[in-house]
């Protein structure tokens, strides 16, 4: 939290030192936001740690009324800071969750291995989402990078977070490593919304 220059110098009214009473709150509010998961951003805003993107996926999924997304969305959130492995658990079931409801809602055979690497193909080849297809170099590589995203979430949660056993080799996870899987897994996560609701656009499109 950052005070106004003019509060960094001495100011005394009635023989109070007022400067020094609002750095003492500052000290005191922000023990008690930490106490809490909670930080101040200049400006008076209460970040909980998530982001834009965190935010967009949240109303998407509310939009849907999928609760068992729902609900591993709040749960990667409230976790991020205190248990971030249970956060990188979230993060990874909410991709699994948001596919098998594509495969499910769009009538889809499920692949015999149900597990994130099997849906998540499923998703993708119905989707389109061929880096071959897609001419634009840059937008190429960027679309390469986030398909990459499905093998590196699951190979997270396998090697580090709750979900698994750790085995001989234990990961120092850390609250910005688990903020990275869960905003990567929800960046992917909006992109196939997204483009999921442009596909059935243009179905209702074609049709009338």
């Amino acid at each position: 939290m950052e005070l106004p220059d003019e509060l960094e110098q001495n100011n005394y009214q009635w023989g109070v030192n007022v400067s020094e009473q609002k750095k003492e709150f500052k000290v005191k509010l922000n023990a008690i936001l930490e106490r809490c998961n909670l930080t101040y951003i200049t400006g008076g805003v209460i970040s909980d740690g998530s982001s834009a993107p965190s935010k967009s996926l949240s109303e998407l999924i509310k939009g849907r009324d999928i609760p068992s997304i729902e609900a591993e969305f709040n749960r990667a959130l409230e976790n991020v800071n205190s248990e971030p492995r249970e956060a990188v658990s979230a993060a990874c079931n909410i991709l699994e969750s948001i596919f098998k409801v594509y495969i499910a809602d769009e009538k889809l055979p499920f692949p015999q291995k149900q597990d994130l690497q099997g849906v998540w193909k499923v998703v993708r080849d119905d989707l389109g989402f061929d880096t071959k297809l897609v001419q634009d170099d840059d937008l190429k590589k960027i679309i390469s990078g986030m398909l990459s995203i499905v093998g590196g979430i699951g190979a997270f949660r396998t090697h580090a977070s709750s979900a698994h056993g750790e085995g001989r080799k234990v990961y120092n996870l850390k609250p910005r490593h688990a903020r990275l899987a869960i905003h990567s897994a929800h960046t992917l996560a909006l992109f196939v919304l997204e483009t999921w609701d442009e596909k059935s656009s243009n179905k209702v499109l074609t049709r009338t």
